[in-house]
């Protein structure tokens, strides 16, 4: 099964597990089981109409990844939330 790594507060809402094996076909097939297994990630990933959120960037095996993004049993996929903030 794919690994998933969350990062941020995606990692502490899922139970501060930073590795979670995941079946899926593609990318946003992985990321509906990730939510469904998950309730309290459920709508921080993925929008109302399935779709990865704007400030969301997925990376498989260290390339941007996407929605149709073909999974293999090995590959891992990375979850990052956006950054914001910073100094004046």
């Amino acid at each position: 099964m794919p690994t998933v790594r969350l990062r941020g507060a995606l990692r502490s809402r899922a139970g501060d597990l930073a590795h979670h094996e995941v079946a899926g076909r593609t990318v946003a097939d992985l990321l509906r089981r990730l939510e469904d297994d998950r309730d309290a990630l459920s709508g921080w990933i993925l929008d109302e109409r399935g779709h990865i959120r704007r400030h969301i960037t997925v990376f498989v095996n260290g390339e941007r990844g996407t929605e149709d993004t073909a999974l293999a049993e090995d590959d891992t996929v990375d979850v990052l939330p956006a950054i914001s903030g910073g100094t004046r």
